[in-house]
This record gives C-alpha cells, sequence and structure tokens, in this order.
C-alpha cells in the first residue's frame, strides 16, 4: 500500500499546506519543493530504513566492553537520514536549515515511523537542539545545537530517575558550581552533577560523534537541601565528551556512565540505558574535596536561568509528545496496510447465501467477510484519522509561529488543549489497529513470519513514555481544559461547530453534524459536572475517561472535516478514495462515536468506585 496519496490529500487538499509559501518565512518554497522532500524521505525510508525493520528487532544493542554495539543498518539509515536535513528542517537558513513549515516535517517524519520506528530518525536530537535554540546561549546554539542539526553530534532527554519515574518533583540529580573559576566558561555557568537517570534512549551509542544529554537536576538552597517539587529544578547539557570553545572534542570522557541496557518489550533497535552521572569512572579534572568529594560529578552547562529547567524542558517534550502521537500513528498504519494486503491475498471460507454454504463452490478470500472489513475499517478509521490529527496539531504549530498576533495566539490554545489528545489517542486506538491487524492474519499474526505482531510490540510503549497514559488525562482535565478561562476549550469547539455548520447543509453529512454536535454538548456540560465540586480529587478520579470521550469526539470532528474536504474535490480525484473516506466516517460514527456516553458518566457522576476502594479489595 501506498502512504502518499494519503499525505497528499491531508497537506494539500485539506490543510492547504501550499498555501504557507505567501507567508515571509516560507516565500522560497512551493509545492514542488514540498514534494521534493517528501519523495527524498520516502525514498530513504524504502530504502535504508523498511527493510531493516526485523533485522533491528532481533539483533538487539548490545554492550562490548564500554561501547553499544548496533547493526550497521542503523548506522548507515542515520546517516542517510542526517544527510537528507531532516534534523534541521525547520531552522533558519543562516543555521543550515531549509525553512521548511513543521507541518511538512512532520508528514516527511511519518514515512519513517512506518518503515521502522525501532530504528528511529531523530525526534530527540532535533527536539534537543530545538530547545537550545530558544533557551541557550549563543555559545550553546553554536558549539551544540549546530552540531546536532548536522548530524555529528546527536541528543537526549534525560528526566526519569529509578526512585522517581515519572514523578520529576521527587528527582534528586543535585548540580553544584564547579568552583568559582568555572562560572564564566565560554559554554555557559559551569556545574557538577551527581545522580542517576533511566529510561533514556540513544543514552550510548557510537553512531555520533558525540551524545548532547540534557539532564534535569536540583541545585541545593542555601542551607544545602534540595528544594521540594518542581521549583528547584534547573536544566544542564551534559555532553558525554568534553568539548571546547568551538565544539571540537578534547579527548577527554565526562563523568557520564552507562550502568545498564533496559530490555524492552519493543522498539528493540533503540537503544534505551540507564546512566550514572558523576560516579567518578571518568573523572574529569577531578580534586580531592571537590564539589562531591573524591568524585568530582560530570560537568554540566546550565542552560536558561537556575529553578527554570522544568519550563524549558516543556520545550522539548511538547514537541516530543506530538512525535509520539506520529509513531503510534504510523504503526497503526504499518499493520492496516499489512492486514490489508494478507485479507485481499488469503482465501478462508466460502460465502453464506440462503441456503447455506456451498461446500463446493471457490473459497472466498477473507476481505469479502462482513467481520474482516469490519477490522479493516475500524483500523482504517483509527490510523487515518489519527495521521489527520497529527498533522493538523503541526499545522497549529506553524501558525503559532508564523501567523498574525491573534490567530497565533489561538494556535497556541489549541494547541495546548491538544496535544494531550495528539500523544495519547493514537497511542491508545492504533495500538488496538495493532491488536485487529494480528486477528485478521489469525494464527499467522502471533507468529514471527508476518510483521503485525511486531508492530504491536513498538506500539505498546506508546502509551507509556513521554506522560504516560494518566499524567496525559489529569494534563487534559486539570489543566488544559481550565487553563486561561477554558478559552482554550471554548476554540476548540468554535471550530468544530464551523465543521459542523458547513456539514449539516449537505444530506449525506447531515445525520452525522447532529451527532457531533450532540457529543460536543456532552463534553462541554461533563467537564462542568467534573468540576462542579471545585476539588481535584473529584475531578481527576475519572480523567482517563474524560480523555477517551474528549478524544473520540475531536477525531470524529476531524473526520467530518476530512470527509468536507474530499467531496469538495474536483472530478480528477479518486472516487475510490472518497468513498474510502466516508466509509471511515461511517464507521467512526456508528461504531466509535456512541461509546462516549458511557465514558463521560462516570465523569460527570464524579464516580469515586475506584479511588474509594480499599487496598486490601483488592
Amino acid at each position: 500500500m501506498n502512504l502518499r496519496p494519503t499525505i497528499d490529500f491531508l497537506l494539500y487538499d485539506w490543510l492547504s499546506v501550499d498555501s504557507l509559501n505567501r507567508r515571509a518565512r516560507f516565500a522560497d518554497h512551493s509545492r514542488e519543493t514540498f514534494d521534493a522532500v517528501l519523495d527524498t524521505c520516502e525514498r530513504i525510508a524504502r530504502e535504508k530504513y523498511a527493510p531493516f525493520n526485523r533485522t533491528v528487532d532481533t539483533q538487539e544493542p548490545h554492550v562490548d566492553g564500554e561501547k553499544v554495539i548496533l547493526p550497521q543498518a542503523t548506522h548507515d539509515a542515520q546517516k542517510a537520514y542526517a544527510a537528507s536535513g531532516m534534523l534541521s528542517a525547520a531552522q533558519d537558513y543562516e543555521t543550515g536549515g531549509m525553512q521548511l513549515p513543521y507541518t511538512v516535517e512532520a508528514a516527511a517524519n511519518a514515512f519513517f515511523a512506518m518503515a521502522s520506528v525501532s530504528i528511529g530518525s531523530g525526534m530527540l536530537t532535533t527536539g534537543n537542539a530545538n530547545l537550545l535554540m530558544v533557551h541557550g546561549t549563543p555559545a550553546q546554539k553554536e558549539v551544540f545545537a549546530l552540531n546536532e542539526f548536522s548530524g555529528r553530534f546527536s541528543g537526549t532527554m534525560c528526566l526519569s530517575e529509578p526512585q522517581a519515574g515519572s514523578s520529576l518533583s521527587d528527582v534528586m540529580t543535585r548540580a553544584l558550581p564547579d568552583g568559582d573559576g568555572h562560572q564564566d566558561d565560554p559554554l555557559g555557568p559551569r556545574y557538577r552533577l551527581k545522580g542517576n537517570k533511566m529510561w533514556i534512549s540513544a543514552g550510548e551509542h557510537e553512531l555520533t560523534d558525540n551524545i548532547i544529554h540534557l539532564v534535569l537536576a536540583k541545585i541545593p538552597g542555601a542551607d544545602g537541601k534540595l528544594i521540594p517539587g518542581t521549583r528547584g529544578i534547573s536544566l544542564f547539557i551534559v555532553p558525554k565528551k568534553m568539548v571546547d570553545a568551538r565544539g571540537e572534542l578534547t579527548g577527554v570522557r565526562n563523568d557520564v556512565a552507562l550502568a545498564g541496557l533496559n530490555h524492552k518489550l519493543g522498539w528493540r533497535g533503540t537503544t534505551n540505558t540507564l546512566l550514572n552521572f558523576g560516579e567518578g569512572k571518568y573523572p574529569v579534572d577531578a580534586e580531592a574535596g571537590g564539589p562531591f568529594g573524591n568524585g568530582a560529578g560530570a560537568v554540566g552547562y546550565l542552560v536558561g536561568e537556575p529553578h527554570e529547567g522544568l519550563r524549558c524542558m516543556f520545550h522539548m517534550m511538547n514537541e516530543a509528545r506530538i512525535g509520539v502521537g506520529m509513531a503510534a500513528t504510523m504503526l497503526g498504519m504499518a499493520g492496516y496496510y499489512a492486514s490489508l494486503d494478507y485479507a485481499k491475498n488469503r482465501p478462508q471460507g466460502r460465502p453464506v447465501t440462503g441456503s447455506g454454504k456451498d461446500a463446493s463452490a471457490p473459497q472466498s478470500r477473507i476481505i469479502e467477510h462482513a467481520d474482516v472489513k469490519r477490522m479493516l475499517l475500524a483500523q482504517k478509521a483509527y490510523g487515518e484519522g489519527a495521521l489527520a490529527l497529527e498533522l493538523y496539531c503541526a499545522r497549529l504549530v506553524d501558525e503559532h509561529h508564523t501567523g498574525e498576533a491573534e490567530a497565533a495566539n489561538d494556535a497556541r490554545l489549541l494547541l495546548e488543549v491538544l496535544t494531550p489528545i495528539a500523544k495519547s489517542w493514537p497511542s491508545e486506538w492504533c495500538l488496538e489497529a495493532n491488536s485487529l491487524a494480528i486477528q485478521v492474519h489469525g494464527g499467522y499474526g502471533y507468529t514471527r513470519d508476518f510483521p503485525v505482531e511486531q508492530y504491536w510490540r513498538d506500539n505498546r510503549l506508546n502509551m507509556i513514555h513521554e506522560g504516560t497514559h494518566g499524567i496525559q488525562a489529569m494534563d487534559l482535565l486539570g489543566r488544559k481544559v481550565v487553563m486561561e478561562g477554558g478559552r482554550g476549550l471554548s476554540l476548540l469547539a468554535e471550530r468544530i461547530n464551523a465543521t459542523i455548520e458547513r456539514a449539516i447543509q449537505l444530506p449525506a453529512l447531515a445525520a452525522y453534524a447532529n451527532a457531533l454536535g450532540k457529543a460536543l454538548q456532552l463534553v462541554g456540560t461533563t467537564t462542568k459536572a467534573a468540576w462542579a465540586t471545585g476539588e481535584p480529587a473529584d475531578a481527576l478520579a475519572n480523567a482517563v475517561p474524560y480523555m477517551q470521550g474528549f478524544g473520540h469526539t475531536v477525531l470524529a470532528w476531524i473526520w467530518l472535516d476530512v470527509t468536507l474536504a474530499a467531496l469538495r474535490q474536483d472530478a480528477t480525484q479518486s472516487i475510490a478514495s472518497t468513498q474510502g473516506k466516508m466509509g471511515a466516517t461511517s464507521y467512526f460514527y456508528h461504531y466509535e462515536l456512541p461509546k462516549i456516553g458511557a465514558w463521560l458518566q462516570v465523569v460527570a457522576q464524579r464516580d469515586q468506585t475506584c479511588a474509594n476502594l480499599p487496598e486490601e479489595a483488592f
């Protein structure tokens, strides 16, 4: 199956991305340049990624002495990705970028995510460098960010700790000033860090000359104690290898040590590490009586102001959440295409007629059975709907960065509300799509003879990393829908209502428009009911069902809006493509949208069944 027609429709026929070239930042671009980028990425993904997806799953990273060994295919894929310029695709020309719209960048990266999410591309490196371009000093941008954009260095984000998990308030990694002589270091105020970080993707490898870790740590107060909560968190650049003010390697290894590899259910091609900072394995100018006694600590350079680390890091985390949503989406799409191809070619069973089955009749292909069509249509509705959602959010990023002031602020608020959905909805429902892909394959789907079992394993991570499902739900109901007086939720409702007003004029879509209107109203009344007592514990006890109902309403809107665009197409467009979109919309409104009543009911009633059950009852 070819992903490109779906990408082209969403970009050009639905989101009108080619109109962005009327803005000064994108004036040098046209549909031709956008297509050239998509063509290049599609080719690299097809040649360097897709053929090796199973290879990197079976040849997992392993440690040889102190080095992490990865298959040659991973090295080749990463080099090809860096050479494409995609690491700096959205950056200014002056910094070696292409000044591409983020929407086009996101669409281009979709090809890599579908070909092999396990090999990975450059999401963390690009996010790391983008953060430094906003919050770093000129020297930090020049030495670290630009070398990441070129592919010479790679980047990570180091948040979680073994004892803290997602609770960043409980971070225990400490950072102490590295004496008076290093506070004027050209790379920024210099500190020494000591602590442990876990779940660090690409935390150790030989793919690039250096690895630039962005590390959250706490600077102790005047009393020597760590400041409780997130207020005490600062952000530091901690390179694996020390560099000078020109970005050249000095030959000195920083005190960042690999403590072990995590052995994962999926994403097995991506190195996932435990890292020890400042344990003394690689002392850097260590002196007795230094900040941490005999262990001088890992050298880190402060990013931004002290105690502003979490605010800086969210710049990278929010970007990563859209990236995780896209990864989940494309795994769902990969499973859909694989099971569709299988269903078209696998003969099994015979058609049921009024007189029963004719055993002498030729076998039917399984795509001719209604239940198989149900499973395929569900996958299409989940995968293509999620892809539209991710690209819509990417388009909001472009609006936020380049739109007029009012439109840019509206885009910012809409992104605040939609980012938890962009991360969580594909993580849940495209995982379900992968499960259905296994079911379509029957027993074969449960074997490694077909790729669908790997897609499911790879996708299972996405509900966990970059903020678990529950964290996204609490962020949505506890903060995003009520922030700034609920303005973001109101803006979303305005856009949904605009789609309803257009759709209700068309007989083929009027029933869907009415159903969406009722769903939107239910979300609004449920939001108010959840907060009726003003007690967060009452509202947030059922945050996940709220997010499920909210997310399904958003996807119902996305599908209706996409279908409106399909019906606007001229006669040269594919009738089959439009029928497919109509079919997916029909499926979603008949089979999926009715689910929101059950989810939102427990939210509106502030049901405490789960919250109040005593531990002993389990």
